[in-house]
């Protein structure tokens, strides 16, 4: 990747977790012999550091950024004459996407290098380099409205003032996704908000709405009413943390950091819970540097520049990156056809021949589970 990143005008490397753009970032920043100018993006940083980052790159002053999704849209820098994906793409839209970053003009075709990090990934990259010739794209399937959305919508319209349930009803089916929800289920969705449902109607606590005289449902307490306004939402966050970048007036023999100077540069966000790991002294990578925890006051993490040999990398919660459907169903055929294995490299090859010897390889629509035996018991 350093070498790719040396051969041309600018390239912009993608990743698709922060943890991944941390890690590559220092990595490449310790084999960084020509000092080329790399910079890193993702959208834990600060976001002064984030458009110093941008604004460096329009310049034409950077070699190279490593970067997540945060940069896959919007972008049109006329220098990035090359992408280089790290991993799958996890999608044949997204691919495209990022593909289409470099040579952003009418007369140049795209450049972009495909970098998978095992040989699973060398599937999923085959299979979205497929995707990409036939034109092939993620667009998920129609979606019909979920019931849990339905009963966080009860809620809401119940902490807002008493409603109707029949004029609720019309009201919901007027939005595509619920054009087709039967009164059954409506009916069954402002109970189980009503009673918690047949496991938790016995906790008056999960009674959350009542029906008034009038035949209006209303909220049961204004406790639930601001509960549910602090906690809306389907998509579950993480408590983020602001990392300060400070200055430590020392350490005590035992390798804990002395007084902290306050006030500082801001760098970003981490996750609380990854904060919770760490004591006084610990190091860990962020914002392409290498920082020493000082400590935690209220929502601030107080950091120092260290020197560190091995510090710790963030995770975060939103690491998951999930494989789309439809390109799921191109490694999948790929798997199932034996004789499209001859473009793929000769380990992946052998990988796939040993697993159809010792186990099986999994049809199109077959799910394979595997066991094995291990001092008399079975895993």
């Amino acid at each position: 990747v350093y070498a790719l990143i040396a051969a041309h005008k600018t390239t912009l490397v993608f990743v698709n977790t922060r943890w991944q753009a941390e890690f590559l970032f220092q990595e490449l920043w310790r084999m960084n012999d020509l000092n080329l100018p790399i910079a890193l993006h993702h959208g834990s940083l600060d976001v002064e550091q984030r458009r110093r980052v941008e604004a460096a790159m329009a310049a034409g002053k950077l070699k190279g950024v490593v970067c997540t999704s945060s940069l896959d849209l919007g972008i049109d820098w006329g220098d990035v004459d090359q992408v280089v994906n790290i991993g799958a793409p996890k999608g044949s839209s997204r691919l495209m996407q990022r593909i289409g970053r470099a040579n952003h003009r009418l007369d140049e075709p795209s450049k972009a290098v495909l970098v998978p990090a095992n040989r699973f990934e060398v599937l999923e990259c085959r299979a979205a380099l497929e995707a990409v010739k036939a034109g092939g794209q993620d667009t998920p399937p129609e979606r019909t409205g979920a019931l849990d959305v339905l009963a966080q919508h009860i809620l809401g319209m119940a902490c807002a003032a008493p409603f109707s349930a029949d004029a609720l009803y019309d009201e919901v089916r007027s939005a595509a996704p619920y054009r087709a929800l039967s009164r059954a289920d409506f009916d069954a969705s402002v109970d189980f908000v009503a009673t918690g449902g047949y496991a938790l109607r016995a906790y008056e606590r999960f009674a959350k709405i009542r029906k008034t005289k009038e035949g209006l449902w209303r909220v049961s307490n204004p406790m639930i009413a601001q509960t549910y306004r602090m906690n809306v939402g389907t998509i579950v966050e993480a408590t983020m943390l602001k990392v300060r970048l400070v200055s430590a007036r020392g350490a005590s023999k035992s390798g804990v950091a002395g007084r902290v100077r306050f006030g500082g540069r801001m760098l970003g966000e981490v996750e609380e819970y990854f904060v919770e790991t760490m004591v006084p002294g610990d190091t860990f990578v962020f914002a392409g540097e290498i920082l020493r925890y000082e400590a935690m006051v209220e929502d601030e993490v107080y950091v120092s520049r260290s020197t560190a040999t091995s510090p710790r990398v963030p995770a975060y919660a939103g690491g998951k990156f999930p494989l789309s459907t439809f390109l799921a169903a191109g490694v999948r055929a790929l798997l199932a056809a034996p004789e499209r294995w001859k473009t793929l490299p000769s380990q992946v090859r052998d990988w796939l021949n040993l697993q159809r010897q010792r186990s099986r390889l999994p049809g199109r629509f077959d799910l394979l589970v595997e066991t094995f035996e291990n001092r008399g018991r079975h895993y």
